[in-house]
């Protein structure tokens, strides 16, 4: 069984729609493109090593539609690496609708999604999810996901799809390496899928040695 790793683009307050530009997922939403000002070398080598050893792509409709537009044109370049990883590994999108696959290697997946994704990850060892928030959504509430990167950028935006909304399940994760920041503060954070739900505890309870109210 492969591992399904989530590649995420946050800001402060876990905001990951459209990070890379206007027209990417406006929706009403006006910071699109939030990411641009924040890019650096450091943060573009990290991903550029996440993506180390990709063999499947899996992404909802929207994000294929932004990557099936540009990636195929990405030819040479400081992208070039990713362009011909995105372009010669199979690419599963998640979708309600009938969306142009004309990207080769694309495959639309069934419609009991998380059956598919199960499949998917029977069939690769690393699959890695870009983006595709509302597809996250899914994967986070059945925990159908073993890794989960994120690039927490230095900024709040108050509006905008976030990271948890409607996907948030009570999860045990566990950081697999200490936080890095680049020069511009944002700060990467990976975690894995541990087992179990989040426990509670008393405070006050003798052996911790704090008063109520402290």
């Amino acid at each position: 069984m492969g591992l399904i790793e989530i590649e995420l683009f946050t800001t402060l307050d876990l905001v990951g729609q459209a990070p890379g530009g206007p027209e990417e997922d406006p929706e009403g939403f006006p910071f699109g493109g939030w990411q641009a000002p924040l890019l650096d070398a450091v943060t573009g080598a990290q991903i550029g090593a996440a993506y180390e050893g990709t063999d499947a792509l899996l992404l909802g409709r929207r994000t294929y539609d932004v990557f099936a537009a540009y990636w195929p044109h990405q030819k040479g370049g400081e992208d070039s690496e990713i362009a011909t990883l995105f372009n010669s590994v199979p690419k599963y999108v998640a979708s309600r609708g009938n969306p142009d696959l004309s990207w080769a290697g694309s495959t639309k997946l069934g419609p009991d999604l998380v059956a598919a994704v199960r499949e998917v990850r029977d069939r690769h060892e690393h699959i890695k999810v870009v983006g595709s928030l509302n597809l996250v959504h899914t994967l986070l509430r059945e925990k159908l996901y073993d890794r989960l990167d994120l690039w927490v950028h230095p900024i709040v935006l108050g509006v905008g799809k976030k990271l948890f909304d409607g996907g948030g399940v009570p999860t045990n994760l566990t950081l697999l390496a200490p936080p890095v920041a680049d020069p511009k503060g944002t700060v990467y954070l990976r975690y894995e899928l541990a087992d179990g739900t989040p426990e509670t505890g008393d405070m006050s309870a003798p052996d911790r040695g704090v008063e109520p109210g402290a």
